[in-house]
């Protein structure tokens, strides 16, 4: 693939409207990001950089000088393969790491007492991220934000479902 997840929501973010760091760690903020991304506000601008030194960015008139705030732009290259690697990614299914499987694999490693706590520890952990997407979901008023947190939402609960099914629990008592 051409760019990273991030390396892609940052352009993303680019190409919507010309912005510096600072603003991209607010709009990141405000859309609730973090909730479905890894970008720390540490990695905004490694990303801008690289970004900028594959061509993919711009700061129109030149660098910038000391601490000067530098607004980036997306150059027609960045905006083509933005796109591209975008419609890739909605189009074609990639396997996705999910750390948990390999927890699972390695279950020989675990007491039958220790894999059933570690299930009702995560289900406790997939009810309190649930609630917090829901509030993250319903505070936004961007369509494609929306979208994201509808998809996010969508596979944690089907995990939840997959976990009450291993730790007998119904689904009611999720929506508490």
């Amino acid at each position: 693939m051409e760019l990273t997840p991030a390396e892609l929501t940052v352009l993303g973010l680019i190409i919507e409207r010309p912005q510096h760091g600072y603003d991209l760690e607010q709009v990141i903020e405000q859309r609730g990001i973090r909730q479905w991304t890894d970008i720390g506000f540490s990695s905004i601008y490694y990303l801008l950089g690289k970004l900028e030194k594959r061509g993919l960015l711009h700061a129109p008139g030149g660098p910038a000088s000391g601490k000067a705030r530098r607004v980036l732009h997306a150059t027609a290259e960045g905006r083509e393969v933005a796109a591209r690697v975008a419609l890739a990614l909605v189009a074609e299914p990639q396997p996705v790491p999910v750390p948990l499987l390999v927890g699972v694999a390695n279950l020989r490693l675990l007491t039958e007492r220790d894999y059933a706590e570690a299930l009702r520890t995560r289900l406790t952990a997939i009810d309190a991220r649930i609630a917090g997407v829901r509030a993250a979901a319903e505070a936004q008023q961007d369509r494609v934000a929306r979208e994201v947190f509808s998809y996010s939402l969508s596979l944690m609960q089907a995990e939840r479902q997959w976990l009450a099914s291993r730790v007998q629990v119904s689904d009611d008592e999720g929506d508490r």
